[in-house]
């Protein structure tokens, strides 16, 4: 850039306003470039009806990614008896989780990249077009193929949409439309079960897979018209596909231990003391790289500092602690209260929709006080006390389930505060990469969680039992009531241990002012 392109880049942003002009001076002079960067120029206003639009899309969007995370399950017996195979039905899901795991960061790279409008046409395509391959697939093999290439997809979906909701809204109202997005998560975990088990029962396996078509046309129609009036904040550059593939290799290999380990084989077999061997081997080649890269694949800066490494550790415990739970705890309601599968997949249901009511509350505390992360500290240690009751006591069905509501109240809180925080915390053309990040580690740290309290079940009761939601197909093993209470106490400890986690990074964040109006000012206004 020469000199004279310097003076009117300068000038350029001292006409823009203050947050945006803030956001570009603390970009790298080669970022401004003209050949690099889009235009400076002041995006107009989008009106309140076409936020409005775009958001219910990216809704939509979002519940595609959320539903087919659980809709297969309660049709794996039927796949599994028309394919006259059970023992890899497994892979149906796994191949699922491992493939949106690992591509998480490279749609939220890609996205600052090439831009929000091209990645989500490119992560719907791949969605539905592994959908389609699923619901024709000729065999078992083919289907579990079909679900890598849908979860390409459905890995994209998530960092995209909650990229363009920063691109369309300022960071201190973002954190209620944040709850709204939890919402569709919630609504999609607890219908995809339902929804799953009526289809394969009733109808055919095949439609949980062929529902996906319409959902992503009429998310497709609602959101491309909109995107072009969506600020551009991406910036072309060199693409490091060595980084990514490492980042995504180190990836699968992490989640194939945390999937086979104490299952296929023993956590100290010679095949998983290998794979971790290997996947410490690939995060510590991407280390490596990503530090001598002129622009690496997922910049190691962006993840430390006095915001980030507290954000992502306190996201990660709240949902690893609300996942493993989910995982678990049916097996604590069939077991010590003799409760049914299906009762004891409804009662479930207030850890999922009373956390959605915490994000909510933690939203709108955002658009209003100052100091935003003050509901998500308060939060997460109310949730760390709930859950230390659980160690210390023994409840009614009623109490416990009013506990756990309790707990979940406080645990929703992290979410939106700790999004926010991460978003708020880079330069716009990084948002996706961040967000991306985010992303990745929340998926390893649920992983992991699940690993870790199905490892400390088996460790406290001293039995080869059925874990990690497989007791559903098996059938309760007779372990005697009080021994199952206690082992659970277990896991209720780690629980405990994960929200007061939470709750001291959450302390030791550093709290950046937000830009946006206020809610006050928001409805002047209007007015």
């Amino acid at each position: 850039m020469n000199k004279f392109e310097r003076q009117n880049s300068s000038a350029d942003i001292q006409m823009l306003p203050d947050d945006i002009a803030e956001e570009l001076s603390r970009l790298p002079s080669e970022v401004l470039s003209v050949d690099d960067a889009p235009s400076i120029a002041p995006p107009a206003p989008l009106s309140p009806d076409e936020v409005r639009t775009i958001v219910i899309s990216l809704m939509l969007t979002m519940f595609l990614a959320a539903l087919d995370q659980t809709i297969v399950a309660t049709a794996l017996p039927t796949i599994g008896r028309q394919f006259h195979d059970v023992s890899n039905l497994s892979w149906v899901i796994t191949a699922y989780l491992l493939a949106s795991t690992a591509v998480a960061p490279v749609f939220g790279t890609l996205s600052d990249i090439y831009g929000r409008r091209v990645m989500i046409i490119i992560s719907l395509s791949l969605f539905v077009a592994g959908s389609v391959l699923c619901a024709i697939a000729p065999n078992l093999p083919m289907l579990i193929l079909a679900r890598g290439l849908q979860g390409l997809g459905g890995g994209g979906i998530m960092p995209v949409v909650q990229t363009v909701i920063s691109d369309v809204v300022s960071p201190r109202e973002r954190g209620q439309y944040q709850a709204y997005f939890s919402s569709v998560w919630m609504v999609g975990g607890i219908l995809g079960p339902v929804i799953g088990g009526v289809f394969a029962e009733h109808l055919h396996w095949s439609m949980i897979f062929w529902i996906n078509l319409p959902l992503a046309a009429a998310a497709i129609v609602m959101l491309l018209p909109n995107m072009k009036k969506i600020p551009v904040f991406h910036r072309k550059r060199k693409v490091d596909w060595l980084g990514g593939v490492l980042l995504m290799a180190s990836a699968v290999v992490f989640m194939l231990v945390l999937t086979w380990g104490g299952t296929r084989f023993p956590w100290l077999s010679p095949t998983v003391l290998a794979m971790v061997g290997g996947a410490v081997a690939l995060a510590v080649s991407f280390v490596w790289h990503a530090r001598r890269a002129d622009e690496p694949f997922l910049p190691l800066k962006l993840l430390t500092g006095s915001v980030a490494p507290f954000a992502l550790t306190a996201g990660g415990c709240g949902l690893g602690a609300i996942t493993g739970l989910t995982v678990q705890l049916p097996l604590y309601y069939e077991s010590v209260y003799h409760l049914s599968a299906s009762e004891a997949g409804l009662a479930l249901i207030p850890l999922a929709a009373v956390s959605t009511c915490g994000a909510a509350i933690a939203g709108r505390t955002m658009a209003r006080a100052k100091h935003y992360k003050r509901v998500a500290i308060i939060g997460t240690s109310w949730a760390a006390i709930c859950a230390l009751g659980l160690t210390l006591t023994t409840l009614p069905l009623w109490g416990l389930l009013t506990l756990m509501a309790a707990f979940a109240l406080g645990l929703g809180t992290t979410f939106p505060v700790c999004v926010v925080s991460l978003q708020n915390s880079v330069a716009r053309p990084q948002v996706g990469t961040i967000t991306g990040a985010m992303n990745f580690f929340r998926s390893l740290m649920s992983s992991f969680t699940v690993a870790a309290f199905a490892a400390i079940l088996l460790i406290a009761l001293g039995a080869d039992i059925p874990l990690a939601g497989e007791h559903h197909a098996a059938g309760v093993p007779a372990i005697p009531t009080e021994d199952m209470r206690h082992a659970f106490r277990y896991v209720f400890g780690a629980a405990t241990a994960l929200m007061t986690t939470a709750a001291l990074c959450l302390t030791m964040m550093e709290e950046r002012p937000l830009a946006g109006p206020t809610v006050t000012q928001q409805v002047e206004m209007a007015e």
